[in-house]
């Protein structure tokens, strides 16, 4: 089932009043059933969870937090080239877009992938992750706001990173390849397509057009995925 809203929700209140829920408080074993906690953190709120096959059905449900949804959406909306907005302020398509992208990324990264990436493939896709992350946003200082105005942590985003890590390599090996397009086809899109980079010199840019080709690709790829999971997935969101 899709998140669905009444009306957009910018971020000028707490987020559980722009998802329009009161959300409960989570308690420290749902906290650990998606990722440690990080010393010291405050508390978070569950404001949903959702379960699917992937997973192991409805007796191991996954939890979404209010902080890290919250963070997530911040950055979907700062990677919204249509969105005026560059303050942090999200609206509904944001939270909609983040929850969906969560949910997807966390059901394929418990997908088995043949043969099992390395700790060194992990790290090099985190890596990768990361920098098209500061490329789509705006660079390290606009990510260090945002993880600030939601109390998020280093440890909270290094999390991210490697569930998008895991989930990219999962659709690269098992789907079709797309983490390394070669270079006719950069050079095909270069003259082609209309991306942010289109009234450069291909030789200048290549390195930017990569990561943001492999980005739109993965989001994409991931959106699909969610669509199909809908029929087998059970989203509540919590009251």
């Amino acid at each position: 089932m899709a998140l669905m809203l009444s009306r957009p929700c910018p971020r000028t209140v707490p987020l559980l009043f722009a998802l329009c829920l009161t959300s409960a408080q989570a308690s420290t074993a749902q906290a650990q059933s998606e990722s440690p906690a990080p010393a010291g953190a405050a508390v978070d709120r569950v404001v949903a969870r959702f379960s699917a096959p992937e997973i192991g059905g409805t007796r191991s449900p996954r939890f979404i937090y209010e902080r890290r949804l919250a963070f997530e959406a911040r950055l979907v909306a700062l990677s919204d080239r249509s969105h005026k907005s560059k303050d942090g302020k999200y609206r509904e398509r944001h939270l909609r877009r983040a929850m969906e992208r969560h949910i997807a990324e966390t059901l394929l990264g418990a997908l088995d992938i043949v043969p099992a990436p390395s700790a060194k493939d992990v790290e090099s896709r985190v890596q990768a992750a990361r920098l098209a992350l500061l490329q789509r946003i705006g660079g390290q200082a606009v990510l260090a706001e945002a993880a600030h105005a939601e109390g998020i942590e280093h440890s909270e985003i290094f999390y991210m990173m490697r569930r998008q890590a895991r989930a990219s390599i999962y659709l690269d090996r098992m789907v079709t390849p797309m983490l390394r397009p070669s270079e006719a086809e950069l050079r095909n899109v270069h003259r082609g397509v209309s991306t942010p980079y289109s009234a450069k010199p291909f030789r200048e840019i290549a390195a930017d057009l990569r990561r943001w080709y492999v980005a739109n690709r993965l989001a994409s790829a991931l959106a699909s995925f969610y669509e199909n999971a809908r029929s087998r997935l059970r989203l509540d969101l919590v009251p």
